[in-house]
This record gives C-alpha cells, structure tokens and sequence, in this order.
C-alpha cells in the first residue's frame, strides 16, 4: 500500500539441492536486472536479498507493481514469474477546488471528483440533508453515480451541501464536501395583507423575505419611507422581518410596505393597517335544528365598538329542476352590546325558511372606521322535505350546468353589495 511500510518477498521456486554453488540466480523486472546471484545490480535501496536467494521490498508504492522474474541459469534457463499488485486508498481531486460553486436561478451548476486509486473507486454523489429539516430516516439523499453532477434548471432549494463518496474497498472512503449557492431576487410573502387594529393599541406587520445574495428590507407608509422612533420599531430574526407600532394613532393607519432588494432584483408585498372590524367568522353548524328556522352565528374582532351589521341571504338551486338561487334577503341587525373584548359574538334567528332547503349567506360589520370586507359565504341546510343534505354535502354542491348558473349569480350579487356599500358610505 502506497506510503506504508511494508514487506513483500518474493521467494524462488527453484531451490538447489545439488551444485548450488554452480547455479546463478538472477531477479529482474521487464529487460532491467534487478540483481545476480549475491550482487545487488539497482540502486533502489528498498530491494535487498533475503536468505541469499528471497527478493525484499520495503516502502511499497504505486510504482513497484507488476511482473518479476525470478531465473536461474543452468544448461537450462529456468523463470518463474511473480505479478506484484498494490492496492492504493482513493484519493480525489475535486472542481472547483474551493468547494463552493454559485450559479443564479435557472441556470446550471457541475461539480466534479475525480478519483484515482487501485481498484478503481467508485464514486457515489450524495444531497446533505440537516436531520432538522427533514421527516427522512436517511441523513442525506442518493443523487448520482460517476465523477460528475450536473445540476440544471437550479432552483432555490437547491442550495445546500452535496458530498461525493469514492470508495475502492481499500481503506476508509473518502468524502468531499460542497456548498452550492443559487442566486436569486428577493421573495417576500407576507403573515396577514390586513391587520386589524385600534386606536390606542398596537399592530405588528410581519413579512419573510427570501434571498441570495441577502437583501436589505426596509418599509414604507403611504410611498413614504419609515423610520424608527419612540412607537416605531424594526426589527429582523433570520428570514423574518417586523415592524411594530405601538400606541396607534389615527395616522397609522393607511397602506404599508415591505420592500427587499439585492444585486439581483426588488420585490414588495403590500399590508394594509386599518381600525376597520375584521371579517365575519361563522360559528354556527351547517345544519338546521327545525325545518323551517335557523340559528346563525358569527364572530368579528372590532376594537371599537360595532355600529351596524348586515346580513344577506338566499335558497339555493338544490335539484337539476331549479337551476337559479332565489333573491337576496336583506336584514340589518342591531348592534350588539359593547363586549369588552375584541371579538363579538352575534347569533340572529332566520325564520320562515323552507324546509330541506340549502341556503346560503354573507355578513357584512361596520365600526367607527367604516365596512369591513364581505365574509366567506356560508352554506346551511333546514331540516325535513324531499332534499335532505348531510354537511358533507353542502360544498361544493354544483357541478356543470348548474355550478356555472350559481357563478354568475354570485358575482352579481357581490357587484351588487360593493355598489350599495358605496351608496350608504358616501
């Protein structure tokens, strides 16, 4: 084995039992003669003669593998050959020799092990994966066989350590690591595009920006950029990025933006910091308790009090036979009782609803800052008749036809309510 001391002897097959004296033994390799009978013909000092007749070779390396000949001259020249092989551990050379490659989004990145050794190595390419940031049992995934990786189409998560693994059985493998960095522009994604607060209290507007190389972030009201003061504060944790008002006042509301920029490009998310209440959450089941009554209830976070709230409702098309949803019913509903917390809870009793009917409906809530935006629809369904659905069944409860009728019907409606909001708020 290459830098080890070690001893191979190669011992003549040929011993003399008679007129030993008259023989001549000669070793050599290829057409040099490396010694004859007793006199050492190399001046390789690592070759020496053992018991007179036994070639020695200490130090071995790469260089002293194959054939030697051992001859003994008589009347008849008489060989026999000794093939020498020497096992070698892997070594590697590896490109790029920083062992850091970059290359931008979309673009291309080759990371190279050549390796050398007797036997051949092998040699395997490994993505590292950190046992936190995974649900695998493996501590890193198999890529590639062979000296090369060719990584195309490179995307964000294609950063991170690679590793070649080369092995030929002969000694501990050996693995060389790389860090591969994809550049790309800012991303930006925000926690909430609408945060609800009041007069008096405190928002926090979070986003997570995304970068390589790292971007500087910095926030804006209104087009106008921000900075820290008594109630303003900036701060960043790793990828996450805040601004926190505290003691709002009345010109704190309005549109705020993160923006990010590096080398590469600039990205903005927009969050809107309004006293306006929060959108309706229904809390009530999907299912009726009576055929033709129904409880519905709702929550909406207001920091002030609640002014006024409105609620929409309609029949749904529940068979192929009637395809279009009955009229929207308009009911205001008065404001409930100063809660003294941040959310409202509302319950108002719908009656004379048909039964085995599907309804649907929306809730508008307004406070001292206007209209909040018009709530998810929600679906429900009385009791008895011909048509009793499960709440699995209610959504989505349309298809073909039907669905596309229910469609249109509702960006109506919908144009509809941001026409009236604009009438009753002007």
């Amino acid at each position: 084995m290459a830098g080890c001391w070690l001893l191979l002897a190669l011992i003549a097959a040929v011993h003399a039992q008679n007129n030993r004296s008259s023989l001549v033994l000669l070793w050599r390799r290829g057409p040099a003669v490396l010694t004859a009978a007793s006199l050492m013909v190399t001046r390789d000092e690592r070759f020496r003669l053992v018991d007179g007749y036994n070639l020695q070779i200490t130090d071995v390396g790469p260089q002293d593998a194959g054939d030697y000949v051992c001859q003994i001259s008589d009347r008849i020249s008489r060989d026999q050959v000794h093939t020498v092989e020497v096992l070698v551990p892997p070594s590697v050379r590896a490109s790029p020799e920083s062992r850091h490659a970059a290359a931008r989004r979309g673009g291309a990145a080759v990371l190279e092990c050549r390796a050398s050794g007797n036997p051949v190595p092998s040699v395997t390419w490994h993505k590292m994966i950190d046992s936190y940031n995974t649900h695998l049992n493996e501590s890193n995934l198999r890529l590639a066989d062979g000296p090369q990786l060719q990584l195309s189409r490179l995307e964000r998560a294609h950063s991170g350590r690679y590793a070649c693994t080369v092995d030929n059985g002969v000694g501990p493998p050996m693995v060389t690591e790389f860090q591969l960095q994809v550049l790309y522009p800012p991303e930006i994604t925000v926690e909430r595009s609408w945060v609800h607060t009041g007069e008096g209290f405190r928002a926090e507007l979070l986003c997570t920006v995304l970068a390589d190389p790292p971007a500087e972030v910095s926030w804006y009201q209104n087009s106008f950029p921000l900075s820290a003061s008594e109630r303003v504060t900036m701060s960043a944790r790793g990828n996450n990025h805040t601004l926190l008002i505290a003691n709002v006042q009345p010109e704190d509301f309005g549109n705020y933006s993160c923006v990010a920029d590096n080398s590469l490009g600039r990205a903005r998310q927009h969050v809107e910091v309004s006293g306006r209440p929060g959108p309706a959450r229904f809390t009530s089941p999907p299912v009726a308790r009576r055929p033709d009554a129904y409880t519905l209830a709702f929550a909406v976070d207001s920091y002030p009090p609640l002014d006024e709230l409105r609620l929409l409702y309609r029949q749904l098309a529940f068979n192929e036979s009637y395809q279009q949803p009955g009229r929207w019913h308009d009911v205001v509903i008065p404001a409930p009782q100063p809660a003294g917390a941040l959310t409202h809870r509302v319950a108002h009793e719908l009656r004379g609803l048909q039964p085995g009917a599907v309804y649907e409906a929306i809730v508008q809530a307004k406070n001292r800052y206007g209209w909040n935006e018009v709530s998810d629809i929600f679906q429900f369904h009385t009791l008895g008749g011909e048509h009793t659905a499960h709440a699995g069944e209610l959504t989505p409860m349309f298809s073909g036809q039907i669905k596309t009728c229910y469609n249109i019907y509702t960006v109506v409606s919908l144009a509809f309510l941001t026409l009236w909001n604009l009438v009753h708020t002007g």
